[in-house]
């Protein structure tokens, strides 16, 4: 007997008959040969598995649930009566299959009432397990969501989901955001969270934010995420909720402003606005949280024992880091100029001078305040220290000096502490070290260097602190020592390929980069880096120009040389390494030229009106 079965491929044309040789005498020799080998074919066997099966099946299925054949169950819905059968909709839902399966009397039932449902949304998710198909849109959505979640149709409840986080707008993200809540869909609740705190600025002034509950809107105005520009503007959002209804909210002033970073106001700002307003004022709480906010601002050398959640800067999504080049030596004298690089805008902005011109200043962060340690100021040296707040743009004098004087000093900052390493005093060349404690206002001396060095450059990298180059008096140094806090120790590692004094360093992507300087007897383009796991260094592409007395810093994640001398003038030029080309490419210019000025990178202040 000869069989032909015509097979349909997935586009739906078919290929040529296939003749099967399928007799009974083929059998029977089939049956005395024995088991076949495991790679011979079967030429007596053809699986199929059917696409086309599912679908009939389902709107076969569908059919007679729309003429009420063999449906065993009605579902009666604020009088609404919808005809079904129990099999389809238990193998659909794990609420009718607990209903239909088990001792409950819907069980034994013909109809059962459902109640606290919409009709509508139900009928919409009766017809989905019927037909697989269905249809969210915003007229429907807000029903839909309840009822897929009591009748545990997950796969609806994502769609739902997915259907409103589409929809997220500032003027409807917190009214999503507690629609989430109510039913327990915890990724939509999480990105209408995040959506809000990132739009912050536009949310404030919807309708939605000012009929928050007290608690909803203390849960967003505590977060760390909120993208606010200045924390004015959280202030301003929150007296906005108070007024709206003066009359209920004017108790709940003193929590919300608990959650309102007083401390990083402005200074104006605070005073003028935050301290005048006659709500503030009538309220003792809230005059002690302006009271601890001022203190915050006029004793930054107390700050390390006054953080705790409103000394803490947000991290809204639109703040980077800023570039500040200080002091420095620009046509033949010290500078006290300051001012500040944004990437974003690739523009230069003069700051705050300090109250001393300074050269060979070292300089670093702590605790969100810039330090200027030492140098020279174009006729002694210099053992004064001068810190900066970007938050009110001023400079204080209120640290304790070093116990010597330096200039040509390297500068670092680990484990909170403050490290003065090298230099000169104009005797002679220094190997002592010492560090600042901002807690105490103290400096204290640790185990010296093995090596003399003025002009070195410093790092921190793995909880050590290296001390790279520089000078001994008579000779760059390629040599690198590494400090171990835990022992007291200076250790002597893999020294550079090329002796470098004057130079720049600063660590990206987990290695220590060293730039530029002078060796004995030019200015230096060249550039390379160290590997702590191998100890070695290697050379990287040189830079664009000589830099001596070049800064180094990393800035949003971008390594920038700033500054130097390259043998005949001062630079205000910097540039930028770009890594995945292998190449530095200018990108701006300083307002000073600088030799010697110390670099530093902050975050973006919370209030810029101050500059």
């Amino acid at each position: 007997m000869i069989i032909t079965a015509k097979i349909e491929g997935p586009w739906d044309w078919c290929s040529p008959p296939v003749h099967l040789f399928s007799s009974i005498s083929a059998r029977s020799t089939a049956l005395h040969m024995g088991p076949m080998e495991p790679d011979s074919p079967l030429p007596n066997r053809l699986t199929h598995v059917s696409d086309k099966h599912p679908r009939c099946m389902l709107a076969e299925f569908s059919s007679m649930r729309r003429h009420r054949e063999l449906c065993d169950v009605v579902l009666n819905i604020n009088n609404r009566k919808i005809f079904a059968h129990r099999n389809i909709l238990s193998a659909c839902s794990p609420y009718f299959r607990a209903m239909f399966n088990g001792d409950l009397a819907e069980s034994r039932q013909t109809e059962v009432t459902i109640r606290d449902m919409d009709e509508i949304a139900m009928e919409l998710l009766i017809e989905f397990c019927y037909s697989a198909r269905i249809t969210v849109e915003e007229s429907n959505v807000q029903t839909l969501l309840p009822a897929a979640c009591l009748l545990q149709l997950t796969e609806i409840q994502d769609i739902c989901c997915e259907f409103l986080r589409r929809q997220l707008d500032p003027s409807n993200c917190l009214g999503i955001r507690a629609f989430a809540d109510t039913h327990s869909c915890l990724d939509l609740l999480r990105v209408a969270d995040k959506y809000t705190q990132h739009n912050f600025q536009e949310v404030m002034e919807s309708e939605e934010f000012l009929l928050l509950p007290v608690t909803q809107l203390i849960d967003l105005i505590a977060s760390d995420e909120l993208n606010v520009r200045t924390e004015e503007q959280v202030f301003s959002a929150a007296m906005s909720w108070v007024k709206y209804n003066i009359s209920e909210r004017r108790q709940n002033l003193p929590q919300v402003l608990q959650h309102v970073r007083l401390p990083l106001l402005s200074p104006k700002f605070l005073v003028g606005t935050v301290g005048a307003d006659l709500l503030v004022r009538s309220d003792e709480t809230c005059r002690d949280l302006v009271d601890e906010a001022k203190n915050y601002l006029l004793l930054p050398q107390e700050r390390p024992l006054m953080q705790g959640p409103r000394t803490r800067p947000r991290k809204p999504t639109q703040r980077g880091q800023l570039l500040f080049a200080v002091g420095g030596w620009c046509s033949g004298d010290a500078i006290a100029s300051v001012e500040r690089y944004d990437p974003q805008t690739e523009d230069w902005k003069l700051q705050a001078q300090m109250s001393k011109r300074r050269c060979g200043v070292g300089v670093a962060v702590l605790n969100d305040l810039l330090y200027a340690v030492g140098g020279h100021d174009g006729q002694s040296y210099l053992n004064s220290i001068e810190r900066y707040d970007p938050q009110t743009n001023q400079w204080s004098c209120d640290v304790a000096p070093t116990t010597s004087c330096r200039t040509s000093v390297g500068v670092a900052v680990l484990d909170g502490l403050l490290y003065a390493v090298g230099g000169q005093d104009g005797v002679q060349c220094l190997s002592h070290v010492e560090r600042y404690d901002p807690k105490e206002n103290k400096w204290s001396k640790v185990a010296p260097m093995t090596t003399r060095r003025l002009g070195v450059a410093v790092a921190v990298l793995g909880g050590y602190l290296y001390a790279i180059g520089g000078s001994d008096g008579q000779s760059p140094l390629s040599s690198v020592e590494r400090y171990d806090p835990r022992q007291n120790k200076w250790t002597v590692m893999a020294p550079m390929s090329t002796r470098r004094k004057h130079l720049g360093c600063a660590v990206y992507k987990d290695m220590i980069y060293a730039v530029g300087g002078r060796d004995d007897c030019m200015e230096l383009s060249s550039a390379e880096r160290y590997n702590p796991h191998t100890n070695s260094w290697s050379p990287i592409v040189a830079m664009t120009s000589r830099r001596s007395g070049v800064g180094l810093a990393v800035v949003n994640g971008q390594l920038y040389a700033v500054g130097g001398f390259d043998g005949t003038a001062y630079l205000k030029t910097i540039e930028v390494y770009d890594q995945s080309q292998n190449q530095w490419r200018l990108c701006g210019t300083m307002n000073y030229r600088r030799l010697g000025g110390g670099v530093g990178v902050m975050r973006s202040p919370q209030t810029d009106n101050n500059f």
